[in-house]
């Protein structure tokens, strides 16, 4: 739901770029917002106002009041969160992390998802489904095989690991690659990679954090900045504050602008019914202008 809506496979696509366009729209809004905030003298009762809930107001002060106030306490996080999320949405906005810092941007990541086995309608025969299964067993065992082994060497590179993980490549890959954390799993500096030949597990690749580019570096830190780990329980806690005050301003935003739609709708058939009405009237000749013109018929 949160990266493509919950779309399907072949629908993906559609919801990462609803997606990234909310994500673009909110940060122009989150932006754009403290300018609308500033008072227009600054008094001691202006700045509170903008800065103090007031939960005994009702109705559009009640709305204005919170969305006021909760922009106010929540725009620098809220800010911090939404362009991590345009940085993870576009490639553009990926790619500019990298050339702010000096550095070339990665190659985008050319893998293409091929769904073969599958007849025009979109349905497998049995003998293909037996076959698939299969296969998806014997590539399951091989991709296991000798893991234990592997993973050994993983703990042996880094003593201090919490959690490894490690992504099962396909049977005709030679390389498998673990990823090793030693913090709490939201600290990218914490991190390293590891990559063993899978048939004499000799080392073939080590990444820790420290080989990273300063674009990579700063990537890193960027991805685990949108959740709010890289600041640990304080972080996250405060990334789910300024998410739930994000919620609210939505609500008390829409609830303003619909009101407003709402009053100018009323003036604006108030002000059609008046047109209306003025344009129907008959105009009423005083009675002397009519005597006048009789006398003047008579002489």
């Amino acid at each position: 739901m949160h990266r493509w809506l919950a779309a399907p496979a072949e629908k993906r696509a559609t919801g990462r770029a609803v997606t990234a366009a909310c994500n673009l729209g909110f940060l122009f809004l989150v932006c754009s917002g403290p300018f609308l905030w500033l008072p227009r003298t600054w008094t001691r009762g202006a700045v509170q106002a903008g800065t103090r809930l007031k939960f005994s107001l009702r109705g559009k002060a009640r709305d204005f009041n919170w969305h006021n106030v909760i922009g106010f306490w929540t725009c620098v996080p809220l800010g911090v969160i939404v362009f991590c999320a345009v940085v993870m949405s576009y490639p553009w906005a990926n790619n500019l992390v990298y050339r702010v810092t000096g550095n070339a941007p990665p190659p985008p990541n050319a893998q293409l998802v091929v769904v073969s086995g599958l007849q025009p309608d979109g349905q497998r025969t049995r003998s293909q489904e037996a076959s698939s299964a299969s296969s998806s067993k014997n590539e399951n065992s091989v991709a296991w095989s000798g893991l234990d082994t592997l993973s050994h060497h993983a703990e042996e590179r880094v003593p201090e690991w919490r959690t490894i993980t490690v992504r099962l490549s396909g049977p005709s890959d030679t390389n498998i690659t673990f990823s090793i954390d030693s913090g709490n799993g939201g600290r990218p500096d914490k991190r390293a990679q590891l990559t063993l030949n899978r048939k004499n597990a000799t080392e073939v690749r080590w990444e820790p954090f420290s080989s990273y580019n300063s674009g990579r570096q700063l990537r890193s830190w960027i991805r685990f900045t949108h959740t709010g780990e890289a600041g640990g329980v304080l972080g996250e806690t405060l990334a789910a504050l300024a998410s739930t005050g994000g919620a609210f301003l939505v609500w008390t935003g829409l609830s303003l602008s619909i009101r407003r739609l709402r009053a100018f709708l009323t003036r604006r058939v108030s002000s059609a019914s008046a047109a209306a009405a003025s344009t129907n009237a008959i105009p009423l000749h005083p009675p002397h202008a009519e005597t006048h013109g009789s006398e003047n018929a008579t002489t």
